[in-house]
């Protein structure tokens, strides 16, 4: 059975079968209130709730089973949370167009990634980001879902006067904090599967506190609901038309995606030392490949872009290393469809833990960062503050990179930079420009 597995990049003598689906299952379990949060962000837009679940989880699937195959990499994909905001609410509520119109700003998105993967165009961009500065966001995105997990786990809340603050004592921000500790403890004990275990324990415990809720007619079993209510209604008239502000949000989901899916499989495979000793990512065109074909499946299931999920992080800390690990997260995702009441009683208080942890993890290459030379250090710290500020993964990467761009040339050293990251900064200044214009 062993050597089957090789089409997914596991190699026996190098990794165990047990650490792999550990690992997709953690991954899973924390990535999996998207099943629960986008039908509900995507029913702003008038789409059919119980259709956008479905398709929701097929797309994922779809995609990260692309991941464990093509790109033989542990890396998990679903509709990203940000991208389905802007989708539901700027998209739609905002500018007016259709939620079909919407879908095939999206379906084009996906046709056009695909286009410049084949062309190793996002792997050139990657690789003309310099070392220190993939450091950052590497270490930008562990504060990034750190925040994210205490923030889902009220242990820290919106304020007025601070913008954040220490929330109450509540049995939710309690289990968050406990799971945190209990997570910390087995992560030092080096037991295998530490945040799976602390997720299951904080959501058991979370029963008797109301914390996890148990529906009156909770079944471990129900059927899927049918994808045709939302799938292939794609509407191309505004892109036939030339319409100028569509071709713009063509542009920003363009922009939104690639620096996100970019910054995630940076910094997650910094982050879990899967890179080469020069820093680059093995397979990298082929990960970029399955984000593109999710994307153009996502829109055509009738879902929102689909994207590089930062959640993969916590499997990769548990050991996955392989597309052993992306191929269980595929199949759970099938799986979902049938036993979508289970998963969906995981509170976000007992996620908490594995966000948190992972964001301790993700802060180890700080250490590698020249934060002597201001030249280098003040970008990288542009680009660590911004992604938890901004609430963007992409924007602490464009900031950052126009920060770079901008010292280097006006202290003289213009000539060290390569001609894709003069072009990027370009095409970044226009990001912010054309929506002033």
């Amino acid at each position: 059975m062993l050597k089957y597995l090789s089409i997914l990049g596991f190699d026996p003598a190098k990794h165990h079968v047990k650490t792999e689906m550990l690992a997709g299952l953690t991954t899973f379990l924390t990535m999996s209130y998207v099943l629960a949060v986008n039908p509900i962000v995507l029913s702003a837009a008038g789409m059919d709730k119980g259709a956008v679940f479905s398709a929701t989880a097929i797309a994922a699937a779809v995609a990260t089973l692309t991941m464990a195959l093509y790109a033989k990499m542990p890396f998990a994909l679903a509709s990203g949370m940000g991208l389905n905001a802007f989708f539901a609410y700027t998209l739609v509520v905002s500018m007016g167009y259709t939620w079909e119109q919407a879908l095939a700003a999206v379906l084009i998105e996906g046709v056009v990634f695909i286009v410049l993967t084949i062309f190793k165009v996002r792997q050139a961009i990657v690789d003309s980001i310099p070392l220190d500065l993939r450091y950052s966001i590497s270490v930008g995105i562990g504060l990034f879902i750190a925040f994210i997990g205490l923030r889902n786990g009220g242990v820290l809340v919106s304020s007025d006067a601070t913008m954040t603050a220490l929330g109450p004592w509540t049995a939710t921000s309690l289990i968050a904090i406990c799971g945190i500790l209990l997570g910390s403890v087995l992560l030092i004990l080096k037991i295998r599967g530490a945040l799976f275990y602390t997720i299951l324990l904080m959501t058991v415990i979370g029963i008797p506190f109301g914390v996890t809720q148990l529906p009156d007619d909770f079944t471990l079993v129900s059927f899927p609901a049918s994808v045709a209510p939302v799938a292939f209604h794609i509407d191309f008239s505004r892109f036939v038309m030339l319409d100028i502000d569509y071709i713009v949000v063509v542009m920003t989901l363009l922009f939104m995606d690639i620096f996100d899916t970019i910054g995630t499989l940076v910094g997650a495979s910094i982050g879990g030392k899967l890179v080469d000793e020069n820093g680059n990512v093995p397979n990298l065109n082929k990960a970029l490949m399955a984000d593109a074909v999710g994307t153009t499946v996502g829109a055509l299931m009738g879902t929102s872009t689909v994207t590089t999920y930062v959640e993969s992080t916590t499997g990769i800390a548990e050991g996955g290393r392989t597309g052993l690990t992306s191929f269980t997260v595929a199949m759970l995702f099938l799986l979902a469809l049938f036993f979508s009441p289970l998963f969906l009683i995981i509170p976000s208080a007992a996620t908490t833990s594995a966000l948190f942890l992972v964001g301790v993890m993700m802060m180890r290459p700080v250490q590698k960062i020249d934060f002597i030379h201001l030249s280098t250090g003040m970008p990288c710290f542009v680009t660590i503050m911004m992604m938890p500020f901004t609430a963007s993964i992409s924007e602490g990467i464009v900031l950052g990179m126009l920060a770079y761009i901008m010292v280097k040339v006006c202290i003289g050293e213009g000539k060290s930079l390569s001609a894709v990251m003069y072009v990027l900064g370009a095409l970044f200044l226009l990001k912010y420009i054309v929506p002033m214009l």
